[in-house]
């Protein structure tokens, strides 16, 4: 019997695998939406809310990825992170940083249900069942894919 590699977040498309795992997470429960989603800004930069229901669970399937990618992110990382172009009016856009009360809860949720913890050198890191979990759904991508 052929052995097959074993499949990483890293050998799968960034897109394709935020909405498995933002999918993962809403069936599975473990993160539950907080009642202010549906009238939060993202940012000072925004003027809306977000249109997609389930921005919650996208944004924590990035924010998941990307601290299995790169470990010691924090909250001030990831206002930059999702920050973008205030539009000032008539006078010239500057960088505006997003939400850090939204990344602060996701990180939050993330600890409780142990797929990050605190990194005692800054910022947060991915655990041993948070990285398991994270390559089981990129292996259901690529399976889904032959």
């Amino acid at each position: 019997m052929e052995r097959r590699p074993s499949i990483t977040v890293k050998d799968v498309s960034p897109h394709d695998f935020v909405k498995a795992y933002a999918a993962h997470l809403k069936r599975s429960g473990k993160i539950e939406l907080p009642p202010w989603t549906d009238i939060v800004k993202t940012g000072v930069l925004k003027e809306l809310a977000p249109y997609d229901p389930d921005w919650y669970y996208i944004r924590a399937a990035s924010m998941a990825r990307k601290i299995y990618l790169r470990g010691g992110l924090g909250v001030g990382a990831f206002r930059r992170i999702y920050g973008g172009s205030k539009r000032n009016g008539s006078r010239p856009r500057h960088f505006g940083k997003s939400s850090g009360a939204v990344a602060r809860h996701i990180l939050q949720q993330l600890e409780e249900t142990k797929i990050v913890e605190i990194d005692p050198r800054g910022g947060r890191k991915i655990t041993s069942s948070g990285q398991r979990d994270l390559d089981q759904v990129a292996g259901h991508i690529t399976d889904a894919a032959l």
